[in-house]
């Protein structure tokens, strides 16, 4: 069981937080769309710490959990809770996969495959509009202000 509050954004919460974010960051997270690969700013990111939710800060994959997939997107073999990331039956486009979405604000992260490394077998493929990055040691962010595990540094 998770130590953050999974509970959405009241509507006055999301409605702040949306106004902060980029013409392309409401295209992924909102819009269901897709950067382009090779140009995200985590794709090379080496650092430890902590991927959130570029919207509601939720922690989401862990540094030690990224691999390079070869496909220009970051790409990760677990998250940090099973929790904190939904997924959706995706038949958009003519194929038929898996999205993955935050569990808490429900904004679109990209796509989950089966072709990952062990221990999971699974590659879950990343927009990096829809993250923000907290380094270890680093209070996680928390524009809910919900405190709590919320408030305590990236492990």
């Amino acid at each position: 069981m998770t130590a953050f509050d999974l509970s959405p954004p009241t509507d006055a919460q999301r409605t702040a937080l949306i106004a902060g974010l980029s013409e392309d960051e409401r295209r992924v997270l909102l819009q269901h769309g897709t950067e382009a690969p090779f140009c995200g700013v985590f794709l090379d990111n080496k650092q430890d710490g902590t991927y959130t939710c570029r919207l509601c800060g939720l922690p989401l994959f862990r540094s030690s959990a990224k691999f390079d997939s070869g496909t220009g997107w970051p790409s990760f073999f677990q998250p940090v809770d099973e929790a904190h990331v939904g997924r959706i039956h995706d038949s958009s486009y003519g194929m038929i996969r898996t999205e993955i979405v935050c569990a808490r604000c429900h904004s679109h992260l990209g796509h989950v495959f089966p072709d990952g490394p062990p221990p999971t077998g699974e590659r879950h493929c990343l927009n990096s509009v829809s993250l923000a990055f907290t380094p270890q040691g680093a209070a996680l962010p928390d524009p809910l202000q919900r405190g709590g595990a919320e408030a305590q540094p990236a492990g």
